[in-house]
C-alpha cells in the first residue's frame, strides 16, 4: 500500500499499536527508535505501553493512551475540539521541508477545500541534527511556522527514512488519542499531489453513511520483496524469517502496516478505478488531474502551478465531458 485511508474503529488502531509493541526485534539501522533527546526512552513504544497484556481483546484505549511514546516537542492535542472532522490528513515531512509544507497549505490542503464538512492537515515530523543544535535556526523556524499554523506535531524521535513506519503509527497513536471522533484519516506524503476534492465528493461521498473497516488506496498485492541491497527498499530474508514469530517493525511502511490489517482481518477495498492512486508521477493534464486522487513526486513550485491551473480549469472540464458525451460523464474514467 502507499496510500492509506482507514475508517478504523479506536481498537482497531490500538491493535496496531499492540502489534507495534510484541516486535521481538529493533529495526537495524544504528538511526531508528532511538530518542534523540534522551536514551532512556530508546525503548520507546516496547515499554512505555504495552509489555505485560496477553491479549489484545482485553486492552483498552485508557491503558494504551496513558503514557506518550516519544515526548512531544510541538502538539496541538485541541484540534479536533470543537467538533469531529470528516477528514484528517496525516502528511509525513522532513524538518527542512518548509517550503513543501507551505506549498501544501496553499493547495490540495487548503481547509477551504472541504467547504464546511471539517477538515483538518496535520504534519508529522522528528528531529535530525540540525534541529538539536544549541540555538537551532531551524528548529526556531519549525517553532514559528508552528505558531502560525498550528498545524506540525513534532516528537523526539529521529526523522529518517528507515523511521517512515515510526512515524505513521505516531500518527495513528495521535488519532486515537486526540481525534477518535474523525471520520476518514489519510496518511500521506509531502511530495504527493492529492486532488481532496475528488477524495471526499467521489470516493467519501460526505452524504452517505461514513463506511466501516475501510482502508484502501493503492493496492500491490502478491509483490515479491526486493533483493538488492542497494535499494532502500531491501528487505533482508532473517527479517521475513522473525516475521513468522509475530510481525517485526520493518521500515517499509506501507509493508508493515499491510501485515498489521493480515493480522487483524482487515481486507483493504480496492478503489473504483486502479487509476484513482498513483506511487507514480502522472504526467500532468487538467483532464487527468481531474480525475485522479493522488500523484507522486513534486517540488513545491510545481504543486502550487499545477493546482492554481487545475482551479482555473475546473469548470471547463466538466463541460467538456458534458459536451462530448450524450450521456452523464463518467467520474472514474481518465481520458
Amino acid at each position: 500500500l502507499h496510500l492509506k485511508m482507514p475508517h478504523l474503529n479506536l481498537l482497531h488502531i490500538i491493535k496496531i499499536l499492540h502489534i507495534l509493541c510484541k516486535s521481538p526485534t529493533p529495526l537495524t539501522s544504528n538511526e531508528n527508535v532511538i530518542s534523540a533527546s534522551d536514551e532512556s526512552l530508546q525503548q520507546g513504544l516496547e515499554n512505555s505501553l504495552l509489555l505485560n497484556i496477553s491479549s489484545s481483546e482485553e486492552m483498552t484505549a485508557a491503558w494504551i493512551l496513558r503514557v506518550e511514546p516519544y515526548m512531544y516537542i510541538l502538539n496541538e492535542p485541541n484540534a479536533c475540539l470543537q467538533r469531529a472532522p470528516f477528514l484528517v490528513l496525516l502528511i509525513a515531512a522532513e524538518p527542512t521541508k518548509t517550503d513543501a509544507r507551505d506549498a501544501i497549505r496553499k493547495t490540495w490542503a487548503d481547509e477551504s477545500v472541504a467547504g464546511g464538512l471539517g477538515f483538518i492537515r496535520l504534519f508529522f515530523i522528528g528531529v535530525n541534527k540540525d534541529t538539536q543544535r544549541n540555538g537551532s535556526k531551524l528548529q526556531h523556524t519549525i517553532e514559528l511556522e508552528s505558531h502560525r499554523y498550528h498545524d506540525i506535531i513534532q516528537q523526539d524521535y529521529r526523522d529518517t527514512y528507515n523511521n517512515l513506519t515510526l512515524k505513521t503509527l505516531m500518527g495513528m497513536y495521535w488519532i486515537t488519542k486526540y481525534c477518535p471522533e474523525a471520520k476518514y484519516v489519510m496518511k500521506t506524503d509531502s511530495d504527493m499531489f492529492v486532488n481532496t476534492e475528488y477524495l471526499i465528493e467521489k470516493l467519501l461521498k460526505p452524504e452517505g453513511q461514513p463506511k466501516q473497516r475501510y482502508f484502501t488506496g493503492h493496492l500491490m498485492p502478491d509483490l515479491s520483496p526486493n533483493r538488492n541491497k542497494e535499494s532502500k527498499w531491501y528487505m533482508p530474508l532473517e527479517v521475513i524469517y522473525v516475521a513468522s514469530l509475530t510481525v517485526p517493525r520493518l521500515h517499509l511502511e506501507d509493508v508493515y502496516v499491510g501485515i498489521c490489517l493480515a493480522k487483524l482481518k482487515i481486507e483493504p477495498t480496492p478503489p473504483p478505478n486502479e487509476l484513482l492512486f498513483n506511487h507514480w508521477r502522472v504526467p500532468y493534464s487538467s483532464c487527468r488531474y481531474s480525475n485522479l486522487i493522488t500523484s507522486h513526486g513534486f517540488h513545491s513550485n510545481e504543486l502550487i502551478q499545477y493546482w492554481q491551473h487545475l482551479q482555473s480549469t475546473k469548470n471547463f472540464v466538466k463541460i467538456q465531458f458534458f459536451s462530448s458525451s450524450s450521456r452523464p460523464p463518467s467520474l472514474w474514467k481518465v481520458p
